[in-house]
Protein backbone atom coordinates (compact mmCIF):
# COMPACT_ATOMS: atom_id res chain seq x y z
CA UNK A 1 0.00 0.00 0.00
CA UNK A 2 1.46 3.23 -0.74
CA UNK A 3 2.73 5.45 1.78
CA UNK A 4 0.63 8.34 1.28
CA UNK A 5 -3.11 6.39 2.02
CA UNK A 6 -1.75 5.04 5.59
CA UNK A 7 -2.25 8.14 7.59
CA UNK A 8 -5.52 7.84 9.26
CA UNK A 9 -8.16 10.05 7.16
CA UNK A 10 -9.23 11.83 10.42
CA UNK A 11 -5.99 12.40 11.68
CA UNK A 12 -5.28 14.05 8.28
CA UNK A 13 -7.99 15.99 7.76
CA UNK A 14 -7.62 17.64 11.26
CA UNK A 15 -3.65 18.22 11.35
CA UNK A 16 -2.58 18.23 7.84
CA UNK A 17 -5.44 18.87 5.32
CA UNK A 18 -4.97 23.15 5.34
CA UNK A 19 -1.05 22.89 5.09
CA UNK A 20 -1.43 20.33 2.17
CA UNK A 21 -4.04 22.05 0.30
CA UNK A 22 -2.53 26.10 0.31
CA UNK A 23 0.88 23.73 -0.71
CA UNK A 24 -1.00 21.81 -2.86
CA UNK A 25 -2.81 25.25 -4.73
CA UNK A 26 0.20 27.13 -5.09
CA UNK A 27 2.19 24.21 -6.63
CA UNK A 28 -0.91 23.94 -9.49
CA UNK A 29 -1.45 27.55 -9.75
CA UNK A 30 2.75 27.15 -10.39
CA UNK A 31 2.67 24.19 -12.57
CA UNK A 32 -0.50 25.07 -15.06
CA UNK A 33 1.61 27.36 -17.27
CA UNK A 34 4.96 25.72 -16.85
CA UNK A 35 3.50 22.29 -18.11
CA UNK A 36 2.30 24.51 -21.38
CA UNK A 37 5.31 25.84 -21.88
CA UNK A 38 7.50 22.92 -21.49
CA UNK A 39 5.31 21.58 -23.93
CA UNK A 40 4.78 23.74 -26.37
CA UNK A 41 8.98 23.93 -26.36
CA UNK A 42 9.55 20.30 -27.04
CA UNK A 43 7.12 20.36 -29.92
CA UNK A 44 3.91 19.05 -29.17
CA UNK A 45 0.83 20.55 -27.73
CA UNK A 46 -0.21 22.15 -25.03
CA UNK A 47 -2.09 19.73 -23.53
CA UNK A 48 0.01 16.81 -23.92
CA UNK A 49 1.83 19.05 -21.02
CA UNK A 50 -0.77 19.43 -19.08
CA UNK A 51 -1.70 15.33 -19.17
CA UNK A 52 1.91 14.43 -18.02
CA UNK A 53 1.39 17.33 -15.03
CA UNK A 54 -1.59 15.18 -13.76
CA UNK A 55 -0.57 11.87 -14.38
CA UNK A 56 2.77 11.57 -13.47
CA UNK A 57 2.69 13.99 -10.10
CA UNK A 58 0.13 11.53 -8.53
CA UNK A 59 2.16 8.13 -9.71
CA UNK A 60 5.39 9.64 -8.20
CA UNK A 61 3.60 10.92 -5.19
CA UNK A 62 2.07 7.64 -4.49
CA UNK A 63 5.08 5.10 -5.58
CA UNK A 64 8.21 7.07 -5.63
CA UNK A 65 10.83 7.55 -2.52
CA UNK A 66 10.78 11.33 -1.85
CA UNK A 67 8.03 12.74 0.26
CA UNK A 68 7.85 15.62 -0.96
CA UNK A 69 8.75 15.16 -4.51
CA UNK A 70 6.84 17.12 -7.70
CA UNK A 71 6.86 15.66 -11.02
CA UNK A 72 6.16 16.48 -14.18
CA UNK A 73 7.80 18.49 -17.64
CA UNK A 74 10.80 19.91 -16.79
CA UNK A 75 13.22 22.32 -18.76
CA UNK A 76 16.19 19.41 -18.82
CA UNK A 77 13.88 17.27 -20.88
CA UNK A 78 12.85 20.15 -23.48
CA UNK A 79 15.87 19.78 -26.30
CA UNK A 80 16.04 15.88 -26.15
CA UNK A 81 12.03 15.79 -26.66
CA UNK A 82 11.90 17.92 -29.31
CA UNK A 83 14.97 16.23 -30.93
CA UNK A 84 13.07 13.25 -30.96
CA UNK A 85 9.51 14.71 -32.06
CA UNK A 86 11.73 16.68 -34.83
CA UNK A 87 13.02 12.87 -35.98
CA UNK A 88 11.05 10.61 -34.82
CA UNK A 89 7.42 12.39 -34.88
CA UNK A 90 4.85 12.53 -31.58
CA UNK A 91 4.03 8.84 -31.42
CA UNK A 92 7.18 7.41 -31.12
CA UNK A 93 7.93 10.08 -28.29
CA UNK A 94 5.41 8.44 -26.55
CA UNK A 95 6.73 5.07 -26.97
CA UNK A 96 10.57 6.05 -26.14
CA UNK A 97 8.79 7.56 -23.09
CA UNK A 98 6.93 4.18 -22.09
CA UNK A 99 10.48 2.45 -22.91
CA UNK A 100 12.31 5.01 -20.32
CA UNK A 101 9.74 3.93 -18.05
CA UNK A 102 10.78 0.36 -18.05
CA UNK A 103 14.41 1.32 -17.88
CA UNK A 104 13.78 3.24 -14.60
CA UNK A 105 12.17 0.47 -13.01
CA UNK A 106 14.89 -1.92 -13.76
CA UNK A 107 17.59 0.79 -12.37
CA UNK A 108 15.67 0.98 -9.69
CA UNK A 109 15.37 -3.02 -9.15
CA UNK A 110 19.14 -3.03 -9.81
CA UNK A 111 19.85 -0.71 -6.59
CA UNK A 112 21.49 1.59 -9.53
CA UNK A 113 19.52 4.84 -7.61
CA UNK A 114 23.08 5.29 -5.03
CA UNK A 115 25.41 4.57 -8.22
CA UNK A 116 23.36 7.96 -10.37
CA UNK A 117 24.91 10.20 -7.10
CA UNK A 118 28.24 9.30 -8.36
CA UNK A 119 28.24 11.82 -11.70
CA UNK A 120 30.20 14.42 -10.67
CA UNK A 121 28.96 17.79 -10.66
CA UNK A 122 31.08 19.21 -13.46
CA UNK A 123 29.55 17.03 -15.80
CA UNK A 124 25.71 17.91 -14.61
CA UNK A 125 26.27 21.77 -14.12
CA UNK A 126 27.69 21.08 -17.99
CA UNK A 127 24.49 19.59 -19.54
CA UNK A 128 22.04 21.50 -17.46
CA UNK A 129 23.91 24.73 -18.76
CA UNK A 130 23.79 23.73 -21.85
CA UNK A 131 20.47 22.39 -21.73
CA UNK A 132 19.34 26.19 -20.86
CA UNK A 133 21.12 27.86 -23.45
CA UNK A 134 19.05 25.87 -26.13
CA UNK A 135 15.95 26.29 -24.04
CA UNK A 136 16.50 29.94 -23.85
CA UNK A 137 17.50 30.44 -27.71
CA UNK A 138 14.72 28.46 -28.29
CA UNK A 139 12.32 30.91 -26.95
CA UNK A 140 13.61 33.72 -29.31
CA UNK A 141 11.62 33.15 -32.09
CA UNK A 142 8.25 33.13 -29.84
CA UNK A 143 9.81 36.53 -28.28
CA UNK A 144 10.37 38.44 -31.34
CA UNK A 145 6.96 37.16 -32.80
CA UNK A 146 9.47 35.94 -35.69
CA UNK A 147 7.78 34.08 -39.04
CA UNK A 148 8.85 31.74 -41.21
CA UNK A 149 10.70 29.86 -38.60
CA UNK A 150 11.84 26.05 -38.84
CA UNK A 151 12.61 23.49 -35.47
CA UNK A 152 16.22 22.02 -36.32
CA UNK A 153 18.01 19.82 -34.22
CA UNK A 154 21.22 21.78 -34.68
CA UNK A 155 21.46 24.89 -32.09
CA UNK A 156 23.47 26.27 -34.97
CA UNK A 157 20.94 25.81 -37.73
CA UNK A 158 18.56 27.58 -35.45
CA UNK A 159 20.11 30.66 -34.85
CA UNK A 160 21.25 30.77 -38.29
CA UNK A 161 17.46 30.62 -38.84
CA UNK A 162 17.00 33.31 -36.29
CA UNK A 163 19.40 35.17 -37.94
CA UNK A 164 18.04 35.73 -41.33
CA UNK A 165 14.73 36.13 -40.19
CA UNK A 166 15.39 38.95 -37.84
CA UNK A 167 13.67 41.15 -40.31
CA UNK A 168 10.21 39.71 -39.86
CA UNK A 169 10.12 40.98 -35.79
CA UNK A 170 6.53 41.60 -34.80
CA UNK A 171 6.82 44.33 -32.69
CA UNK A 172 3.03 43.27 -30.88
CA UNK A 173 4.72 39.88 -29.88
CA UNK A 174 7.91 41.46 -28.41
CA UNK A 175 5.51 44.05 -26.82
CA UNK A 176 3.33 40.76 -25.10
CA UNK A 177 6.54 39.33 -24.11
CA UNK A 178 8.28 42.11 -22.46
CA UNK A 179 5.24 42.84 -20.68
CA UNK A 180 4.82 39.71 -19.45
CA UNK A 181 8.71 38.93 -18.67
CA UNK A 182 8.79 42.83 -16.56
CA UNK A 183 5.89 40.84 -14.46
CA UNK A 184 7.34 37.81 -13.86
CA UNK A 185 10.68 39.95 -12.67
CA UNK A 186 8.94 42.39 -10.97
CA UNK A 187 6.17 40.39 -9.06
CA UNK A 188 8.29 38.47 -6.41
CA UNK A 189 9.26 42.04 -5.30
CA UNK A 190 5.85 43.61 -4.51
CA UNK A 191 4.16 40.29 -4.42
CA UNK A 192 6.61 37.25 -3.11
CA UNK A 193 3.74 34.58 -2.53
CA UNK A 194 2.12 35.50 -5.79
CA UNK A 195 3.95 33.38 -9.04
CA UNK A 196 5.21 36.07 -10.97
CA UNK A 197 4.99 33.51 -14.24
CA UNK A 198 1.13 33.56 -13.91
CA UNK A 199 0.41 37.01 -13.25
CA UNK A 200 3.00 37.57 -15.87
CA UNK A 201 0.84 35.53 -18.73
CA UNK A 202 -2.27 36.74 -17.11
CA UNK A 203 -1.87 40.76 -17.38
CA UNK A 204 -0.08 40.08 -20.84
CA UNK A 205 -2.75 37.93 -22.08
CA UNK A 206 -5.44 40.43 -21.14
CA UNK A 207 -3.24 43.80 -22.56
CA UNK A 208 -2.94 41.50 -25.91
CA UNK A 209 -6.72 40.71 -26.05
CA UNK A 210 -8.02 43.46 -25.49
CA UNK A 211 -5.27 46.14 -27.91
CA UNK A 212 -4.05 43.49 -30.37
CA UNK A 213 -6.12 40.61 -30.74
CA UNK A 214 -5.46 39.43 -34.03
CA UNK A 215 -1.53 40.73 -34.14
CA UNK A 216 0.06 38.16 -32.01
CA UNK A 217 0.09 34.05 -32.48
CA UNK A 218 -1.75 31.98 -29.19
CA UNK A 219 -2.35 28.66 -28.45
CA UNK A 220 -5.58 28.42 -29.65
CA UNK A 221 -4.55 29.99 -33.54
CA UNK A 222 -1.51 27.68 -33.63
CA UNK A 223 -2.89 24.45 -31.64
CA UNK A 224 -6.22 24.75 -31.68
CA UNK A 225 -6.74 25.48 -28.09
CA UNK A 226 -6.83 22.99 -25.52
CA UNK A 227 -8.92 19.85 -25.21
CA UNK A 228 -11.81 20.44 -22.10
CA UNK A 229 -12.24 16.87 -21.67
CA UNK A 230 -10.18 13.75 -19.69
CA UNK A 231 -7.08 12.67 -21.76
CA UNK A 232 -8.22 9.20 -23.51
CA UNK A 233 -6.66 5.90 -23.05
CA UNK A 234 -4.42 4.98 -26.10
CA UNK A 235 -2.26 2.10 -26.85
CA UNK A 236 0.72 3.04 -28.85
CA UNK A 237 1.92 0.63 -31.47
CA UNK A 238 4.71 -1.49 -30.46
CA UNK A 239 6.73 -3.04 -32.92
CA UNK A 240 10.20 -4.44 -32.93
CA UNK A 241 11.40 -2.08 -35.52
CA UNK A 242 10.84 0.76 -33.24
CA UNK A 243 12.11 -1.06 -30.04
CA UNK A 244 15.59 -0.94 -31.60
CA UNK A 245 15.33 2.85 -33.36
CA UNK A 246 13.85 3.83 -30.01
CA UNK A 247 16.33 2.36 -27.52
CA UNK A 248 19.14 4.85 -27.45
CA UNK A 249 16.25 7.82 -27.23
CA UNK A 250 14.40 6.27 -24.46
CA UNK A 251 17.81 5.30 -22.62
CA UNK A 252 18.80 8.94 -22.49
CA UNK A 253 15.35 9.91 -21.46
CA UNK A 254 15.96 7.65 -18.64
CA UNK A 255 19.71 8.69 -17.38
CA UNK A 256 18.83 11.91 -17.38
CA UNK A 257 15.39 11.45 -15.87
CA UNK A 258 16.78 9.75 -12.68
CA UNK A 259 19.67 12.07 -12.77
CA UNK A 260 17.39 14.93 -12.26
CA UNK A 261 14.73 13.33 -9.88
CA UNK A 262 17.23 12.57 -7.65
CA UNK A 263 19.03 15.92 -7.22
CA UNK A 264 15.64 17.27 -6.98
CA UNK A 265 14.88 14.80 -3.94
CA UNK A 266 18.08 15.14 -2.47
CA UNK A 267 17.30 19.92 -2.45
CA UNK A 268 14.21 17.97 -0.67
CA UNK A 269 15.50 16.13 1.96
CA UNK A 270 17.81 19.63 2.66
CA UNK A 271 15.21 21.59 2.39
CA UNK A 272 12.84 19.13 4.58
CA UNK A 273 15.19 17.33 7.06
CA UNK A 274 13.92 13.66 4.86
CA UNK A 275 15.69 10.64 3.56
CA UNK A 276 14.48 9.79 0.38
CA UNK A 277 14.79 6.76 -0.78
CA UNK A 278 17.11 6.32 -4.41
CA UNK A 279 15.71 3.31 -5.81
CA UNK A 280 12.47 3.70 -5.16
CA UNK A 281 11.97 7.22 -6.23
CA UNK A 282 13.17 5.62 -9.86
CA UNK A 283 10.63 2.90 -9.64
CA UNK A 284 8.07 5.82 -9.01
CA UNK A 285 9.19 7.68 -12.16
CA UNK A 286 9.12 4.56 -14.27
CA UNK A 287 5.96 3.76 -13.08
CA UNK A 288 5.10 7.45 -14.05
CA UNK A 289 6.80 7.32 -17.58
CA UNK A 290 4.87 3.79 -18.54
CA UNK A 291 1.36 5.55 -17.55
CA UNK A 292 2.04 9.07 -18.94
CA UNK A 293 2.44 8.33 -22.49
CA UNK A 294 -0.82 5.74 -22.68
CA UNK A 295 -2.88 8.93 -22.08
CA UNK A 296 -0.76 11.21 -24.41
CA UNK A 297 1.94 12.62 -21.55
CA UNK A 298 5.35 13.39 -22.15
CA UNK A 299 8.15 11.79 -20.21
CA UNK A 300 8.25 13.36 -16.71
CA UNK A 301 10.71 13.44 -14.17
CA UNK A 302 11.08 15.20 -10.39
CA UNK A 303 11.04 19.19 -10.69
CA UNK A 304 13.54 20.87 -8.65
CA UNK A 305 11.94 24.47 -8.51
CA UNK A 306 7.80 22.94 -8.01
CA UNK A 307 9.37 20.04 -5.18
CA UNK A 308 11.02 23.36 -3.48
CA UNK A 309 7.70 25.64 -3.59
CA UNK A 310 6.06 22.44 -2.08
CA UNK A 311 8.43 22.70 1.12
CA UNK A 312 8.31 25.85 1.39
CA UNK A 313 4.53 26.47 1.63
CA UNK A 314 3.94 23.96 4.15
CA UNK A 315 3.20 20.55 2.53
CA UNK A 316 2.85 18.04 5.09
CA UNK A 317 2.39 14.89 3.60
CA UNK A 318 2.38 13.61 -0.21
CA UNK A 319 -1.00 14.31 -0.62
CA UNK A 320 -0.37 17.94 -1.09
CA UNK A 321 1.16 17.19 -5.13
CA UNK A 322 -2.02 14.90 -5.42
CA UNK A 323 -4.49 18.32 -4.82
CA UNK A 324 -1.83 20.32 -7.23
CA UNK A 325 -2.58 17.93 -9.84
CA UNK A 326 -6.56 17.82 -9.53
CA UNK A 327 -6.26 21.48 -9.42
CA UNK A 328 -4.72 21.48 -12.65
CA UNK A 329 -7.20 18.75 -14.27
CA UNK A 330 -10.14 21.01 -13.17
CA UNK A 331 -8.54 24.03 -13.94
CA UNK A 332 -7.86 22.19 -17.40
CA UNK A 333 -11.57 21.26 -17.32
CA UNK A 334 -13.32 24.66 -16.51
CA UNK A 335 -10.48 27.44 -17.98
CA UNK A 336 -9.41 25.47 -21.18
CA UNK A 337 -11.25 27.79 -23.57
CA UNK A 338 -9.18 30.64 -22.09
CA UNK A 339 -6.01 28.89 -21.68
CA UNK A 340 -6.41 29.15 -25.99
CA UNK A 341 -6.00 32.97 -25.87
CA UNK A 342 -2.26 32.38 -24.06
CA UNK A 343 -0.19 34.08 -26.77
CA UNK A 344 2.89 31.78 -27.14
CA UNK A 345 4.95 35.61 -26.86
CA UNK A 346 3.70 34.94 -23.30
CA UNK A 347 5.08 32.02 -22.50
CA UNK A 348 8.60 32.74 -24.49
CA UNK A 349 9.63 34.92 -21.03
CA UNK A 350 7.95 32.23 -18.90
CA UNK A 351 10.61 29.23 -20.42
CA UNK A 352 13.67 31.91 -20.46
CA UNK A 353 13.74 32.69 -17.05
CA UNK A 354 13.30 28.91 -15.89
CA UNK A 355 16.61 28.35 -18.63
CA UNK A 356 18.59 31.39 -16.80
CA UNK A 357 17.42 29.68 -13.12
CA UNK A 358 17.98 26.14 -13.93
CA UNK A 359 21.81 27.28 -15.49
CA UNK A 360 23.28 27.42 -12.30
CA UNK A 361 25.86 30.10 -13.77
CA UNK A 362 27.71 31.25 -10.40
CA UNK A 363 28.00 26.99 -9.84
CA UNK A 364 29.31 27.07 -13.55
CA UNK A 365 31.52 30.08 -12.74
CA UNK A 366 33.36 28.72 -9.61
CA UNK A 367 34.25 25.62 -10.66
CA UNK A 368 35.52 26.89 -14.16
CA UNK A 369 38.05 29.82 -11.66
CA UNK A 370 38.76 26.85 -9.33
CA UNK A 371 39.16 23.49 -10.77
CA UNK A 372 41.29 22.68 -13.94
CA UNK A 373 40.80 19.68 -15.21
CA UNK A 374 36.96 19.98 -13.87
CA UNK A 375 36.42 23.11 -15.62
CA UNK A 376 37.50 21.16 -18.67
CA UNK A 377 35.13 18.84 -18.16
CA UNK A 378 32.50 21.42 -17.41
CA UNK A 379 33.06 23.30 -20.60
CA UNK A 380 33.62 20.69 -23.06
CA UNK A 381 30.39 18.97 -21.95
CA UNK A 382 28.29 22.22 -21.63
CA UNK A 383 29.32 22.40 -25.52
CA UNK A 384 28.70 19.35 -26.81
CA UNK A 385 25.20 19.42 -25.01
CA UNK A 386 25.00 22.94 -27.11
CA UNK A 387 26.31 22.18 -30.75
CA UNK A 388 26.17 18.49 -30.69
CA UNK A 389 23.55 16.45 -28.23
CA UNK A 390 22.51 15.52 -24.52
CA UNK A 391 23.67 11.96 -25.42
CA UNK A 392 27.16 12.42 -26.64
CA UNK A 393 27.74 15.46 -23.77
CA UNK A 394 27.19 13.45 -20.87
CA UNK A 395 29.03 9.98 -22.66
CA UNK A 396 32.01 12.34 -22.84
CA UNK A 397 32.07 14.10 -19.98
CA UNK A 398 31.37 11.05 -17.97
CA UNK A 399 34.41 9.36 -20.05
CA UNK A 400 36.81 12.70 -18.72
CA UNK A 401 35.30 12.49 -15.53
CA UNK A 402 36.46 8.75 -14.88
CA UNK A 403 39.43 9.45 -16.46
CA UNK A 404 40.28 11.75 -14.11
CA UNK A 405 39.53 10.15 -11.32
CA UNK A 406 41.43 6.41 -12.59
CA UNK A 407 44.56 8.92 -12.69
CA UNK A 408 43.42 10.67 -8.85
CA UNK A 409 42.87 7.03 -7.75
CA UNK A 410 46.32 5.65 -9.03
CA UNK A 411 48.36 8.54 -7.11
CA UNK A 412 46.92 7.69 -4.08
CA UNK A 413 48.65 3.96 -4.23
CA UNK A 414 52.14 4.34 -3.06
CA UNK A 415 54.57 1.47 -2.77
CA UNK A 416 57.66 1.66 -0.41
CA UNK A 417 60.32 -0.08 1.27
CA UNK A 418 60.97 -0.27 4.46
CA UNK A 419 63.04 -1.68 7.64
CA UNK A 420 63.38 -1.46 11.22
CA UNK A 421 64.64 1.34 12.84
CA UNK A 422 66.13 1.22 16.15
CA UNK A 423 63.10 0.46 18.46
CA UNK A 424 62.10 -1.84 15.63
CA UNK A 425 59.56 0.27 13.71
CA UNK A 426 59.16 0.01 10.08
CA UNK A 427 60.07 3.08 8.80
CA UNK A 428 60.42 4.05 4.58
CA UNK A 429 63.58 4.35 3.10
CA UNK A 430 65.21 5.79 0.38
CA UNK A 431 67.86 4.23 -2.01
CA UNK A 432 70.31 6.20 -0.77
CA UNK A 433 69.75 4.83 2.77
CA UNK A 434 69.88 1.35 0.96
CA UNK A 435 73.37 1.95 -0.50
CA UNK A 436 74.59 2.27 3.15
CA UNK A 437 74.41 0.01 5.83
CA UNK A 438 70.93 0.14 6.82
CA UNK A 439 69.05 -3.14 4.82
CA UNK A 440 69.35 -6.65 5.03
CA UNK A 441 70.90 -8.38 2.24
CA UNK A 442 68.55 -11.27 2.56
CA UNK A 443 65.17 -9.97 3.39
CA UNK A 444 63.43 -6.90 1.50
CA UNK A 445 60.04 -5.59 2.98
CA UNK A 446 57.48 -3.66 0.95
CA UNK A 447 54.80 -1.37 2.46
CA UNK A 448 51.18 -1.54 -0.55
CA UNK A 449 48.89 1.41 0.62
CA UNK A 450 45.91 1.89 -1.44
CA UNK A 451 43.90 0.07 -4.39
CA UNK A 452 45.27 -2.39 -6.44
CA UNK A 453 43.52 -1.16 -9.38
CA UNK A 454 43.52 -1.38 -13.24
CA UNK A 455 44.23 2.30 -13.30
CA UNK A 456 47.39 1.60 -10.96
CA UNK A 457 48.49 -1.94 -11.59
CA UNK A 458 51.55 -0.98 -14.00
CA UNK A 459 52.85 1.18 -11.64
CA UNK A 460 52.42 -0.84 -8.76
CA UNK A 461 54.80 -3.45 -11.12
CA UNK A 462 57.57 -0.64 -11.39
CA UNK A 463 57.67 0.43 -7.84
CA UNK A 464 58.48 -2.94 -6.89
CA UNK A 465 61.01 -4.21 -9.72
CA UNK A 466 62.63 -1.48 -10.01
CA UNK A 467 63.39 -1.19 -6.18
CA UNK A 468 65.59 -4.13 -5.67
CA UNK A 469 68.47 -3.99 -6.86
CA UNK A 470 70.22 -7.12 -5.84
CA UNK A 471 67.76 -10.52 -5.28
CA UNK A 472 66.95 -11.31 -1.97
CA UNK A 473 66.00 -14.60 -0.27
CA UNK A 474 62.46 -13.50 1.17
CA UNK A 475 60.58 -10.61 0.14
CA UNK A 476 57.54 -9.48 2.64
CA UNK A 477 54.79 -7.38 0.61
CA UNK A 478 52.62 -5.95 3.79
CA UNK A 479 48.74 -5.72 2.53
CA UNK A 480 46.85 -4.63 5.40
CA UNK A 481 46.30 -1.00 3.89
CA UNK A 482 45.26 -2.86 0.46
CA UNK A 483 41.37 -2.23 0.39
CA UNK A 484 40.80 -3.30 -3.01
CA UNK A 485 42.16 -5.80 -5.52
CA UNK A 486 40.85 -5.75 -9.31
CA UNK A 487 41.00 -8.47 -12.00
CA UNK A 488 44.37 -6.03 -13.72
CA UNK A 489 45.98 -5.67 -10.25
CA UNK A 490 45.71 -9.20 -9.63
CA UNK A 491 47.22 -9.84 -12.90
CA UNK A 492 49.98 -8.12 -12.38
CA UNK A 493 50.77 -9.13 -8.78
CA UNK A 494 50.63 -12.54 -9.82
CA UNK A 495 53.38 -11.60 -12.32
CA UNK A 496 55.47 -10.18 -9.89
CA UNK A 497 55.27 -13.21 -7.68
CA UNK A 498 55.74 -15.83 -10.65
CA UNK A 499 58.85 -13.84 -11.48
CA UNK A 500 60.12 -13.74 -8.14
CA UNK A 501 59.23 -17.48 -7.89
CA UNK A 502 61.30 -17.87 -10.83
CA UNK A 503 64.36 -16.47 -9.00
CA UNK A 504 64.38 -18.58 -6.01
CA UNK A 505 63.04 -15.82 -3.96
CA UNK A 506 60.29 -17.12 -1.56
CA UNK A 507 57.56 -14.48 -0.97
CA UNK A 508 55.59 -13.49 1.87
CA UNK A 509 52.48 -11.80 2.35
CA UNK A 510 51.08 -10.02 5.59
CA UNK A 511 47.66 -8.74 6.43
CA UNK A 512 45.97 -9.75 3.53
CA UNK A 513 42.05 -9.64 4.42
CA UNK A 514 38.62 -8.63 3.44
CA UNK A 515 37.99 -8.32 -0.15
CA UNK A 516 41.67 -8.96 -1.48
CA UNK A 517 42.11 -12.16 0.73
CA UNK A 518 38.39 -13.07 -1.02
CA UNK A 519 40.17 -11.63 -5.18
CA UNK A 520 43.38 -14.00 -4.51
CA UNK A 521 41.68 -16.92 -2.93
CA UNK A 522 38.96 -16.72 -6.21
CA UNK A 523 41.55 -16.71 -8.71
CA UNK A 524 43.96 -19.11 -7.02
CA UNK A 525 46.96 -16.95 -6.21
CA UNK A 526 46.56 -17.64 -2.77
CA UNK A 527 47.11 -21.08 -2.91
CA UNK A 528 49.96 -19.97 -5.25
CA UNK A 529 51.92 -18.31 -2.77
CA UNK A 530 50.85 -21.01 -0.38
CA UNK A 531 48.83 -20.58 2.64
CA UNK A 532 51.97 -21.06 4.78
CA UNK A 533 53.79 -17.76 3.58
CA UNK A 534 50.58 -15.41 4.63
CA UNK A 535 50.68 -14.22 8.16
CA UNK A 536 48.14 -12.09 10.19
CA UNK A 537 51.10 -9.58 11.10
CA UNK A 538 54.64 -8.10 10.03
CA UNK A 539 56.34 -9.72 12.46
CA UNK A 540 55.24 -13.68 12.08
CA UNK A 541 56.43 -13.07 8.37
CA UNK A 542 59.35 -11.86 9.90
CA UNK A 543 60.40 -14.56 11.86
CA UNK A 544 59.07 -17.51 8.95
CA UNK A 545 61.70 -15.25 6.98
CA UNK A 546 64.77 -15.02 9.66
CA UNK A 547 64.19 -19.21 9.89
CA UNK A 548 64.77 -19.65 6.12
CA UNK A 549 67.45 -17.52 5.25
CA UNK A 550 71.03 -18.26 4.46
CA UNK A 551 72.49 -18.52 8.36
CA UNK A 552 75.98 -18.40 7.07
CA UNK A 553 75.34 -14.94 5.86
CA UNK A 554 73.71 -13.82 8.76
CA UNK A 555 76.94 -15.20 11.08
CA UNK A 556 78.70 -13.19 8.91
CA UNK A 557 76.75 -10.12 8.90
CA UNK A 558 76.88 -7.43 11.68
CA UNK A 559 74.59 -5.06 10.85
CA UNK A 560 71.17 -6.76 12.99
CA UNK A 561 68.51 -5.59 11.23
CA UNK A 562 65.61 -7.06 12.71
CA UNK A 563 66.11 -7.98 16.64
CA UNK A 564 65.47 -11.75 15.30
CA UNK A 565 69.19 -11.38 14.38
CA UNK A 566 70.20 -11.36 17.39
CA UNK A 567 68.12 -14.36 18.74
CA UNK A 568 69.22 -16.07 15.40
CA UNK A 569 73.20 -15.28 16.25
CA UNK A 570 73.00 -17.01 19.41
CA UNK A 571 71.09 -20.31 18.32
CA UNK A 572 74.17 -20.04 15.67
CA UNK A 573 76.67 -19.72 18.41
Amino acid sequence: MPRAIRVPLKRYFTRFFKKDLLAGLTVGVISLPLAMAFAIASGVNPEHGIYTTIIAACLVALFGGSKYQVAGPTGAFVPILLSIVLTYGYENLLIAGFISGIILIVMGFLDMGSLIKFIPRSVTIGFTAGIAVNIFTGQIGNFLGLTGLERHESFIANMSDIIVHLNTINPYSALTASICLAFILLTPRFLPKVPGSLVGIIVSTLIASIFFPTDVSTIASTFGGIPSNLPQLKIPTFTLDKLNQLLQPALTIAILGAIESLMSAVVADGMSGTQHNSNRELIGQGIANMVAPLFGGIPATGAIARTATNIKCGAATRYSIIISAIFVLITMLLLAPYAGLIPLASMAPVLMIVAYNMSEHHAFISIVKVRPFNAGVLLITFFLTVLANLTVAVEIGLLLAMMNFVKRMSAILVVTQVVPDQENYLVEISDQDVAETHDCPQISIFSIEGPLFFGAAQMFSHSIMNTIHYDPKVIILRMSKVPLIDLTGENHLRTIVENLQKKGIIVLMCGLSGQPEKKLKTTGLYEQIGPDHLFPHTSNAITYAIEHINKDHCHKCNKHIFKECLLSEKKIS
